[in-house]
């Protein structure tokens, strides 16, 4: 039966709340464990629907998987076989694209199919195929499937067509077990390519410029088990941040890692958000009054496209005109219809820009997420909102946040998931 939550508004959020792993990394992670036949252990794994479905999948080609704690796996692929993949678990998670590159490492022949996720634009996968082809693969398509095969994988420098995280991932999983040295160029830099790096590190990959546009690694024979644990995903800690501010609370933000976070920190201070940092830690609180502001999403070090739609219920309530871009995406952005729902004045320029005004009261009334990061927003504005808001089509917010209901309860929010 659907599930919708249930939002009293105008509570002030008070207390302390940890960050916990970020599925973005946790997603190439696990994929990268298919280029080990020994066990890996796997630690501060977030139990999201995306990532438990993507332990489905897993199991389903024949990994052996132990839960040594609530967010603890040991994981052993000895036993994989690419031709027993769900591909209806596959259709549901973007995060499954990321099996490809290390099935064609290990296997070189297998078939996938196209992954789901969130609707928020046309997200070809284009830039995985072109890259992959140029270390060997062939691959060709048949109606929604695709097929590969390589006789070897062979590193090479390769210049990819747009600094896209999850082509780096799958270009960079690909090489592991390649002969001889890879460069990708026009690497994405952000901070879950740079925690599947260090995992690889662990395993035993030789690789250099984590964190740059320019990612080399020399291919191996063979990949040892390795332990590793989760970073905090920085898009939990932005929208708890965002959350308190928006209510005018004063939350501690705990296992918080900032300097993932830098553009995103800069730019809340320039709308009047407090931030009082300590190693590992933030402390929200806000200005009585806000002030408009001009975001742009980038790249990371750059403004995080994720944390887009969560921010603008909090630009909102600024003084004056937001001006919201996000180049990449052209449906990010159409979910700002319910927020209208709720009084915000926002006006779509085009398919990338959003105009938001305020300082405009919000009030409750009956939305629907779109995807992950239009659920959050939707919740954010609910808490800030006067009256009841009903958000319904939680099970997309549910693929990224962790049963966000009870972790804002203990912060002193009215909201509650029920049933129908």
């Amino acid at each position: 039966m659907p599930e919708s939550f249930v939002i009293g508004g105008g509570k002030k959020l008070k207390g302390e709340i940890e960050v916990r792993g970020y599925k973005n990394a946790a997603g190439g992670i696990l994929a990268a464990t298919l280029l080990c036949e020994e066990d890996c252990v796997i630690d501060n794994l977030p139990l999201v629907s995306d990532i438990l479905s993507l332990l489905g999948i897993l199991e389903g080609m024949g990994a052996k998987i132990e839960w040594l704690g609530k967010r603890k796996i040991k994981i052993n692929n000895r036993k994989i076989d690419p031709a027993r993949l769900n591909f209806d678990e596959i259709k549901k998670s973007r995060v499954s694209v990321l099996l490809i590159g290390p099935l064609l490492g290990r296997f070189k022949n297998f078939k996938f199919s196209h992954p789901g996720g969130d609707k928020i634009g046309l997200r070809p996968i284009s830039t995985h195929l072109l890259s992959l082809k140029e270390l060997g693969a062939e691959i060709s398509q048949e109606g929604e499937f695709y097929k590969f095969r390589a006789k070897k994988i062979l590193g090479k420098e390769v210049v990819l067509r747009e600094f896209s995280v999850t082509a780096t991932e799958n270009l960079m999983l690909a090489a592991v077990l390649a002969e001889g040295k890879t460069v990708i160029k026009m690497a994405a830099a952000e901070p879950q390519i740079q925690d599947v790096g260090k995992f690889l590190k662990e395993m035993g990959v030789k690789i250099e410029g984590l964190g740059t546009h320019q990612i080399e690694l020399e291919g191996v024979k063979k990949l040892k088990g390795a332990d590793h644990r989760i970073i905090p995903d920085p898009l939990e800690a932005g929208t708890f941040i965002i959350a308190s501010a928006i209510t005018q609370g004063e939350v501690k933000i705990k296992n918080v890692r900032t300097e993932h976070l830098d553009s995103f920190l800069t730019k809340l201070e320039e709308i009047g958000v407090i931030l009082r940092r300590a190693p590992g830690e933030l402390l929200v609180s806000r200005l009585p009054k806000m002030k408009a502001v001009k975001i742009q999403a980038l790249p990371f070090p750059g403004f995080p496209t994720d944390l887009i739609p969560p921010l603008i219920p909090l630009l909102t309530q600024a003084e004056g005109r937001s001006v919201i871009h996000d180049p990449l995406y052209e449906n990010r952005l159409n979910f700002t219809q319910e927020l209208r729902k709720m009084g915000a004045d926002i006006e779509l320029v085009d398919p990338h820009r959003a105009f938001i005004f305020g300082k405009t009261p919000l009030w409750g009334s009956r939305i629907e997420s779109w995807d992950i990061r239009a659920g959050a927003s939707l919740i954010i504005a609910g808490l800030a909102a006067k009256g009841k808001t009903v958000i319904e089509n939680i099970s997309q917010i549910d693929r990224g946040y962790e049963r966000i209901e009870e972790r804002f309860q203990k912060l002193g929010a009215d909201i509650r998931r029920i049933k129908g």
